[in-house]
């Protein structure tokens, strides 16, 4: 029996588009054959697997940056996976790689693909993390689009996850003096404490948020690192800096709602702030990757950066800790390990 033959693969699919909230009913399991690279090609095991909120946008039909999922389609993201069957000349059998595929355990992908990715330099949950799409995100969205400058003050929604604390390290490392919004008393002393943030506020124990923002910041804002839009969002930009600039990378309070989700209007405080709002998404950087990844390991290197991640064991777990993205369950990054090295 060859080695392909020994190997089992399962699938999860969108099985209906959610309403609101996602449950376990929007997905499901399907057995499938293990692919047989061809030339230029590897098959690689699955060995962790990243859920992350900008996969609730791909589960609706509608026009966006990124082809929403297809219904009975298998749904795709981040994973770093080993490749166990290769027919490449730049890949071999046992090296770890990293790259967007199908949430399968096994996935055929070619070469160019996929990154190879190096254990001696970080733990290979980093390369999903700090070192991955998520490290890139909070680097260019903070340094391009927000350019702090030593003295600022630095604000950043959803400061606990993944995006987040990593912003908030490198306003820090740029001499800013940073505040973090998160949702309990434990990450918000995490921020304080173990990551060096000047503020921190609960907002889900604020009753008023802008008050909050006032208090954190007696000089205002300069920088609103936005990852989750809503209500805070709002008081936030009441007490823009003149000149302040905003990241937007992410509306997570709205990503579940079915009201339309109002807000203020802020056309008038921007212009009279002169501020800067920006959308943007980490694929817009694609060509200075190389960059980011470069002053991210050095600082990770220095230990000017720290990352957590809350890892679920199991593949059948999957869908259960995307879910748990909308719950405010994780604290950083949300993994879950598929199978053993």
């Amino acid at each position: 029996m060859t080695l392909k033959e020994k190997l089992k693969n399962s699938q999860i699919l969108l099985a209906k588009r959610p309403k609101g909230l996602p449950t376990k009913e929007n997905f499901t399991f399907k057995d499938s054959p293990v692919p047989q690279p061809e030339e230029g090609e590897v098959l690689v095991k699955t060995i962790y697997l990243s859920v992350d909120p900008y996969m609730r946008g791909r589960m609706d039909d509608a026009k966006s940056y990124v082809k929403p999922f297809e219904l009975n389609e298998m749904i795709c993201g981040g994973i770093i996976g080993e490749v166990v069957l290769s027919d490449s000349d730049q890949l071999s059998v046992g090296d770890k790689v990293v790259g967007t595929l199908g949430w399968q355990r096994y996935n055929v992908i070619q070469e160019s693909k996929v990154r190879k990715i190096d254990e001696t330099i970080a733990p290979l949950t980093a390369y999903l993390n700090v070192l991955g799409l998520t490290g890139l995100t909070a680097y260019f969205g903070l340094l391009d689009i927000g350019q702090p400058k030593e003295g600022e003050t630095v604000v950043v929604s959803g400061a606990a996850g993944a995006v987040g604390m990593i912003v908030g390290q490198i306003a820090k490392i740029k001499g800013a003096r940073v505040v973090g919004i998160a949702g309990s008393d434990e990450k918000t002393t995490y921020l304080k404490q173990e990551l060096g943030f000047d503020e921190t506020i609960n907002y889900k124990t604020s009753p008023n948020m802008e008050k909050a923002l006032e208090k954190a910041c007696p000089n205002g804002i300069d920088i609103y690192f936005d990852n989750v839009g809503g209500p805070i969002s709002d008081a936030a930009i009441n007490l823009l800096n003149e000149f302040a600039r905003i990241p937007l990378c992410g509306a997570i309070s709205s990503y579940n709602r079915t009201d339309g989700d109002l807000g203020p209007r802020i056309q008038t405080k921007l212009i009279k702030s002169r501020g800067l709002i920006k959308g943007f998404i980490i694929g817009d950087y694609a060509d200075r990757f190389s960059e980011g990844i470069r002053d991210l390991s050095s600082w990770l290197a220095e230990g000017k950066l720290k990352y957590e991640e809350n890892i679920v064991e199991g593949f059948e777990n999957v869908p259960e800790a995307f879910l748990g993205l909308f719950k405010g369950e994780n604290l950083g990054k949300q993994l879950i390990k598929v199978d053993e090295e």
